[in-house]
């Protein structure tokens, strides 16, 4: 399975423009088999989503709808999202049939009052294409390792980020610690730039279940950069070490 990682700026809440730059970024790459884009890849990383916020049924949704069945690839990213009165950091991953999944962020990074504005997410979300079981996540995420463990059901974690440069080294630690421990390939797609709160310098890349990087972007550069995901390699692995048989058991709450 080929994957296409955009390692993009993001103009502050401005989502036609973002939609814009990222559709010239997808049409001048590869075709893969999904898409990736950064966490609230049309505004930036918002903790004040009042009047930018989309409806669950909006513009940006219809986007990715459009670029899935044009490129007849998957496409994966979050946007700030409101429903019912709420507003949820939500991942759409959308497929071209127009089949989708949805996962809403649920740890929410009070440090910069996400959880203030933002609600939760309660339910761990599971993507099945091509081949592979990817488990949906987003940035903070990462650092809770309880909610991503690997229970045999799943293949692949994809973080999206705003994971912000003077914390890059939790971001380059955290990732290929997720596959090691989980025998999966792991997925960090983050943005480059900047927000009015923080800079941000990238570390997009795909890694395998060693750990390995089998792709990644430069640090500081906007950029796309495709890598090859190998459920025969993984499931070859998982049989010749299979250490996912004596993890503990355990119950969230």
């Amino acid at each position: 399975m080929d994957v296409l990682l955009l390692q993009t700026d993001i103009r502050w809440q401005s989502p036609e423009n973002n939609r814009l730059h990222a559709k010239e970024i997808i049409d001048a790459s590869p075709k893969a088999d999904i898409i990736i884009l950064p966490e609230m890849f049309t505004t930036g990383f918002c903790t004040c989503p009042e009047g930018i916020a989309e409806k669950a049924d909006s513009d940006t949704f219809a986007w990715m709808c459009n670029i899935a069945k044009e490129r007849n690839s998957a496409i994966t990213g979050s946007i700030a999202t409101e429903e019912n009165g709420k507003y949820y950091n939500r991942l759409y991953f959308v497929k071209p049939d127009g089949g989708f999944y949805t996962y809403n962020k649920r740890h929410l990074f009070s440090f910069a009052g996400e959880n203030n504005i933002y609600t939760a997410g309660n339910e761990r979300v599971i993507a099945e294409y091509c081949g592979f079981r990817i488990l949906l996540q987003i940035c903070y995420d990462l650092r809770f390792p309880v909610f991503s463990r690997n229970i045999g059901d799943y293949d692949m974690i994809i973080y999206v980020a705003n994971w912000p440069v003077q914390r890059v080294e939790a971001w380059k630690t955290l990732l290929p610690a997720r596959a090691i421990e989980n025998q999966c390939y792991v997925v960090g797609v983050n943005r480059t730039g900047k927000d009015p709160a923080a800079e941000y310098n990238g570390g997009t890349t795909l890694i395998d279940f060693l750990g390995k990087p089998v792709v990644s972007a430069e640090f500081g550069k906007e950029q796309s950069v495709t890598g090859t995901a190998n459920i025969q390699l993984l499931d070859k692995f998982r049989k010749k070490f299979p250490a996912l048989q004596d993890a503990d058991k355990f119950t969230i709450r």
